[in-house]
């Protein structure tokens, strides 16, 4: 059963949304469409095992953006082809402050043709800042795009260059 917590940042409201023992869902507010979508609908009260869960995320999250967290330890479990399981995973390795291009995350997967594939699964990533989506930028080194919008991009990536 899905449960979530609001979460004020920098950037705007982040909506925290667990299932059983893991994080499935983080979406900032100016995804609009995709955090109503993603919202809980469970009425009954979360388990003390979502409630901690949820803490855990929400703790993260703010020491991210104190700047005291490079690194997330709260289990993730995103729903997603087995493509998309790929390139979120090859997301998670590029390290706090660094950027790559599309075409250089399609290449390590093993998959150089497919930048535009690789693009529209990051584009899907149902886990915003925990798998760092924010750091793919487009090869001539221009922001790109962001689900969370631009300027959110922009603010994350400033902020890792601490």
């Amino acid at each position: 059963m899905k449960h979530g917590r609001r979460v004020e940042t920098p950037i705007g409201e982040v909506r925290l949304v667990a299932d059983g023992g893991a994080l499935v869902g983080v979406w900032i507010a100016a995804h609009g469409e995709a955090v109503a979508e993603a919202a809980p609908r469970a009425e009954a009260e979360p388990s003390a095992e979502t409630t901690a869960l949820l803490d855990v995320a929400a703790r993260e999250l703010d020491e991210y953006f104190a700047g005291r967290r490079t690194a997330f330890s709260t289990p993730l479990a995103a729903s997603g082809t087995a493509f998309q399981r790929r390139v979120w995973a090859a997301l998670a390795r590029i390290p706090f402050g660094a950027r790559c291009s599309y075409a250089q995350l399609a290449a390590s997967i093993g998959a150089p043709r497919a930048a535009r594939a690789v693009g529209a699964a990051n584009a899907r990533n149902p886990l915003a800042i925990f798998v760092p989506c924010h750091r793919v930028v487009a090869a001539d080194g221009g922001l790109g795009g962001y689900g969370g919008g631009l300027a959110a991009k922009r603010w994350l990536l400033d902020h890792e260059r601490l």
